[in-house]
C-alpha cells in the first residue's frame, strides 16, 4: 500500500500552490500551516534545494471526528500535502494517505474517518 497520492502538473510552483489550495477548499479543507523547505534548508544549513513546500491541510469536521475516536490522533494531524519541483514547469503534488498513516492505530472508528478523508484527498489530487 502506498502512503501517498500524487499528480504531476505542468505549471509553476505558484500556480500549483493556488490550484491545490482551491481544490482542498472544494473538499472542505483549509491550510493551517505552510513550510517552505527550500527556504528553510537554505537559511538553516546553507543547502540549495529545489522548490518544496509542505502544506498542513485540515478538514475541521473530520479532525473533530478523528479526535473523538482517538484523543492522541492529533500527533498525526494535519494531513500533509507537498508541492515538489521536478523539472522546468513540472510540480509534483502529493498528499498523505491517512488510512496508511493511521494503520498502526487499532481503532475501527478512526479507520472509518481515515477512509472518508482518504477518499476526499484522493479526489483533490486527481482533480488537479
Amino acid at each position: 500500500m502506498s502512503y501517498y497520492f500524487s499528480n504531476t502538473l505542468n505549471t509553476s510552483m505558484h500556480e500549483a500552490h493556488e490550484r491545490i489550495v482551491a481544490a482542498l477548499a472544494q473538499e472542505g479543507f483549509g491550510v493551517l500551516t505552510e513550510i517552505d523547505v527550500q527556504e528553510t534548508l537554505k537559511k538553516k544549513i546553507g543547502v540549495e534545494w529545489p522548490g518544496y513546500k509542505i502544506l498542513g491541510a485540515c478538514n475541521p469536521k473530520f479532525a473533530h471526528k478523528a479526535l473523538q475516536a482517538e484523543p492522541h490522533i492529533g500527533t498525526m494531524l494535519p494531513c500533509n500535502v507537498i508541492l515538489r519541483e521536478l523539472d522546468d514547469n513540472q510540480i509534483e503534488v502529493s498528499a498523505v494517505d491517512p488510512l496508511a498513516s493511521m494503520q498502526s492505530v487499532n481503532n475501527p472508528d478512526l479507520g472509518a474517518v481515515a477512509t472518508e478523508v482518504r477518499d476526499k484527498l484522493r479526489q483533490v489530487i486527481e482533480s488537479l
